[in-house]
């Protein structure tokens, strides 16, 4: 059902011949980009007519709005369940408590008698959210992208999920649900590359926003590329991956019911065992089987996940090499099950997000452990981070200086200036003192 890699014996390869050992999905994003760039620039030229018409081609829904009503939110969180009502408002409630804490305030340094810097924290204007809803239903993911844009200060936030044809072309009931809940009221019935390019260019429905964020599927990363530089993204998210350090401290059990969580995502999701006890990797290979077949989404995702070539289990001679190897692959989502796990946590340096322990499951971080689940994917996490209120907020530096203390250092301005050849930046200093350098203090 899943493969396995040995990299015992030999000393382990540095960097990329590293990273070229380990399982990673096909996921050609450039491919994509030249399938979505018609599909973008329709909806630049025809607006809410263009995403109508995708709906229909690409939903099998011919929507009469794009823009959600106002009743179809209320009527949805009316119709929530109790028990995903009271789970929902947790998971909301966690989340605020940890992204509140990631807010910034302005810094002011002084540098000089009379010379300043502040740095001053602005969120960003107006921000398109996506959520997801191809083969699962995703209102954790609005969770996840609107709790911390709100807790940034954003004062424009709009949403978009794909009209669903079972639900009258509206998105999932449980995806408004959750926009009733964050006070989201403005929410668009769009998916894929359309969402992307109705919030890049904007329509007569929704106007332009200033950044996009959320995950998707290969569509929604290509039209991302496409449009950056004209808006902000999160990141191109790819498949879904988890990562677990385990030693023969681990409970097979636990890392077989963790590895087929991710998988149960799509079948190009990663499901990747690093371990140095053959014992546990038997173990493992052994609770799959049953586990599996006792679970739904088996033959659709399961399976080709787990039998995938972006899935392994990867065999190293002890925990510090499979620190190389965890660091190499830079999982979205690093589960670390050892003896002294915080102490192996520390020194880890690139993932998503990590997990200690066998109390910490990455279920545990999809919903209700308070940190966010929009994170990077493919490797990203060796540049990238998850995202956080800092997603959404700006520095922005302001210079305060007297004349005093511009005249201090004046002479060193001219001297960078013409040592760069660009003797009007030294002139615009000049200028300021008769066209003559200060002698320094």
């Amino acid at each position: 059902m899943i493969s396995r890699i040995d990299l015992r014996g030999d000393a382990l390869p540095e960097g990329p011949a590293l990273r070229d050992l380990l399982p990673r999905a096909d996921f050609d994003v450039q491919a994509a980009l030249e399938k979505v760039r018609p599909i973008c620039e329709d909806v630049h030229h025809r607006g809410d007519a263009a995403l109508i018409d995708f709906a229909e081609r690409f939903d099998g829904v011919r929507l009469e709005s794009v823009r959600v009503p106002a009743q179809a939110l209320a009527d949805a969180l009316a119709g929530l369940d109790a028990d995903v009502r009271a789970a929902l408002e947790e998971s909301i409630r966690r989340a605020r408590l940890v992204h509140r804490a990631q807010r910034r305030t302005a810094h002011t340094t002084q540098v000089v008698p009379g010379g300043s810097v502040t740095e001053k924290w602005v969120p960003v204007e107006r921000v398109g959210l996506y959520a997801p809803g191809g083969r699962s239903v995703y209102p954790s993911s609005v969770i996840m992208n609107a709790v911390p844009a709100q807790e940034a200060g954003v004062e424009s936030i709009a949403l978009a999920s794909p009209p669903q044809s079972d639900f009258g072309g509206l998105p999932h009931p449980t995806i408004l649900a959750a926009c009733a809940l964050l006070g989201v009221d403005e929410v668009y019935a769009a998916g894929g590359a359309t969402a992307v390019a109705m919030f890049a260019y904007g329509t007569e429905s929704c106007p332009p926003a200033n950044m996009v964020t959320g995950p998707g599927n290969i569509w929604v990363a290509a039209a991302k590329r496409y449009f950056t530089g004209r808006i902000g993204i999160d990141t191109e998210a790819g498949p879904t991956e988890i990562a677990i350090l385990a030693d023969d401290t681990a409970d097979p059990a636990h890392v077989a019911a963790d590895l087929i969580s991710q998988a149960e995502h799509d079948p190009l999701a990663a499901a990747v065992l690093v371990t140095d006890s053959p014992d546990l990797a038997d173990a493992v290979e052994k609770e799959l089987e049953p586990q599996v077949s006792a679970t739904k989404h088996v033959d659709d995702r399961i399976r080709p996940a787990l039998a995938g070539r972006q899935s392994a289990i990867v065999l190293v001679d002890g925990v510090e090499e499979g620190l190389k190897v965890v660091d190499a692959y830079g999982a979205e989502h690093l589960e670390i099950q050892t003896a002294h796990a915080t102490a192996v946590a520390d020194r880890v340096r690139n993932a998503g997000a990590i997990f200690i322990g066998p109390w910490a499951p990455v279920s545990l971080g999809d919903y209700a452990a308070g940190s966010n689940h929009v994170l990077p994917t493919g490797g990203c996490a060796c540049h990238s981070s998850g995202l956080s209120v800092q997603s959404f907020l700006r520095g922005i530096h302001i210079v305060d200086y007297t004349e005093d203390a511009l005249a201090e250092v004046a002479h060193h301005v001219v001297t960078l200036a013409e040592a760069e050849d660009l003797p009007a930046h030294g002139a615009a200093v000049k200028a300021r003192f008769g066209w003559k350098v200060p002698e320094s203090k």
